[in-house]
């Protein structure tokens, strides 16, 4: 978009060889120590990576804060954002021409969110998110989408999981769902109250 300021991480795998592209979508916490991790961990698995900084430079440091931000946040302006980026890693010299979205808790929400509203799209993989209904219009859905939820997870619930995959799977599109045996935020290895190894790994 041309209105649309990126920025936030990249990250690139070694070499000089074309790679599938992700664009990572942060957490309410903002880009942290987490989800720069999570780059350099796409990135060492042979995928060029951008993840917007959808606070633009706010990270929250407690709930509260991540609270704030999260209901301060323009969705709209968010996704795109994220259409950005998923058009930057589209136009890169090291890009093969296939981006894929990946989020985390409210960047799994704007991952459904993207789903809906971002073209070209090669895959979309939400974790433990789900958006509010008027973010998105899952008959727009291109994408395969890869869905990966907890059962112990009070904020993005199974039930909503599974209501969005009959939802797109009535318009013709395709959902995998995949229910893990833990808590919100089971990826996220600096909260080990949330995370879940096992799950984390498998996921």
């Amino acid at each position: 978009e041309g209105d649309s300021e990126l920025s936030g991480l990249f990250a690139e795998p070694s070499g000089t060889a074309k790679a599938p592209s992700v664009v990572l979508v942060h957490e309410w916490w903002g880009i942290n120590g987490h989800i720069r991790a999570l780059a350099e961990r796409l990135a060492s698995a042979g995928f060029l990576v951008v993840a917007p900084d959808l606070f633009h430079g706010k990270v929250a440091k407690d709930a509260a804060a991540a609270a704030a931000l999260m209901t301060a946040l323009d969705t709209v302006q968010a996704t795109r954002e994220i259409a950005a980026a998923a058009a930057f890693l589209n136009t890169h010299p090291r890009g093969n021409g296939k981006v894929g979205v990946m989020g985390f808790c409210m960047g799994g929400a704007l991952s459904f969110a993207a789903a809906c509203h971002v073209e070209g799209l090669s895959a979309v993989v939400p974790f433990y998110g789900t958006p509010p209904k008027e973010t998105v219009d899952f008959a727009r859905v291109t994408a395969p989408v890869l869905a990966h939820f907890a059962k112990n997870d009070d904020w993005a619930t199974v039930e909503r999981a599974e209501e969005i995959k009959n939802e797109l799977e009535a318009h013709g599109k395709s959902m995998t769902l995949e229910i893990y045996d833990a808590g919100h935020a089971f990826v996220n290895d600096t909260r080990p109250e949330a995370y879940d190894e096992k799950s984390a790994t498998l996921a």
